[in-house]
C-alpha cells in the first residue's frame, strides 16, 4: 500500500503528472516575480542609503549580488539533478538540467557584466583576472559547453549521460568560486552575508537584496516552467521520431 508521501513521490517523478503540478503554479510564479520585483526596486532605490564608500554605485550590488547566488545555485541543482539522473535514470531530472542551463548562463552573464559596471567607477578597470572573476567567467562557459553538449547527441539517452557527467566534472568550479576570496589574493571584496558571525551589511540594504534575490528566484522559476513544457514536448517528439523509424 501507498502512502501519501510516496505517492507524491512518485508523481514528481511523472514527467506528465509534473506538467501539470508546473503548468498550475507558472501563473502564481509570473505573478510573484513580478510584485516582489517591483518591492525590491522600490526599496534599492529609493529606500536604501547610498555607501559611504561606493556612493550610489552600491546599487548595483542589488542586481549583481542576486544573479550571482542564482548562477551558482542553478549549477549546483543541476549538478544534484545529473547525479540523480545518472543513478536512477529519472527522465525529469535530464530535463530538468536542460531547462535550467540556458538560465543559469543569462544569470551568470548578468553577474559578469554588472560586476564590470560596478569594477569601473570602484577599481578603475572594466575587468581583472582576479581569481573571482575569472571562476565566474569560466562558470559561463562551463554553462554554454553543457547546452552544446547536452544537444550534440541524436540518442538522447547517450545525450543525457554525457552531459550529465560533464555537469558533474564542472561542478568542480563552483567551491573555487565560493572560496576564491579567502584562499587568493583578489581585489574582489569578501563574503558580507554569509558569515558564520553578523553579515557586515546594514540592514537597510540587506532587505532590498534578500527582496531582489526572492524576485530572482520567483523569475527563475516562471521561466522554467515555460523551458520545461519545451523540453519535456521536444522529448517526446525525438522519442516518438525514433520509436517510428
Amino acid at each position: 500500500m501507498i502512502n501519501k508521501g510516496n505517492e507524491l513521490k512518485l508523481q514528481l517523478v511523472n514527467p506528465g503528472i509534473l506538467e501539470r503540478y508546473i503548468k498550475t503554479l507558472s501563473p502564481w510564479f509570473c505573478g510573484a516575480f513580478i510584485s516582489s520585483l517591483i518591492i525590491g526596486l522600490w526599496f534599492a532605490i529609493f529606500n536604501s542609503p547610498p555607501d559611504y564608500l561606493q556612493g550610489e554605485t552600491v546599487r548595483i550590488m542589488y542586481i549583481h549580488v542576486p544573479s550571482a547566488w542564482m548562477a551558482l545555485f542553478i549549477y549546483s541543482s543541476m549538478a544534484v539533478a545529473s547525479l540523480i539522473g545518472l543513478i536512477y535514470g529519472h527522465l525529469v531530472a535530464f530535463i530538468y538540467t536542460k531547462s535550467v542551463a540556458p538560465i543559469g548562463a543569462v544569470f551568470t552573464l548578468i553577474c559578469l557584466v554588472t560586476g564590470s559596471l560596478w569594477g569601473k567607477p570602484m577599481w578603475g578597470t572594466w575587468w581583472v583576472w582576479d581569481a573571482r572573476l575569472t571562476s565566474m567567467f569560466i562558470l559561463l562557459f562551463i554553462y554554454l559547453s553543457f547546452i552544446i553538449v547536452s544537444k550534440s547527441f541524436n540518442d538522447p539517452v547517450k545525450g543525457d549521460k554525457i552531459s550529465s557527467i560533464f555537469a558533474l566534472i564542472g561542478f568542480i568550479n563552483i567551491p573555487i568560486i565560493k572560496f576564491s576570496v579567502d584562499i587568493w589574493t583578489t581585489l574582489h571584496q569578501p563574503a558580507t552575508i554569509s558569515k558564520l558571525d553578523t553579515p557586515s551589511i546594514h540592514i537597510d540594504m540587506l532587505i532590498p537584496l534578500l527582496i531582489m534575490f526572492t524576485s530572482f528566484v520567483f523569475l527563475f522559476l516562471y521561466i522554467f516552467s515555460i523551458r520545461f513544457f519545451s523540453e519535456l514536448n521536444l522529448r517526446r517528439y525525438v522519442t516518438y521520431t525514433l520509436s517510428s523509424k
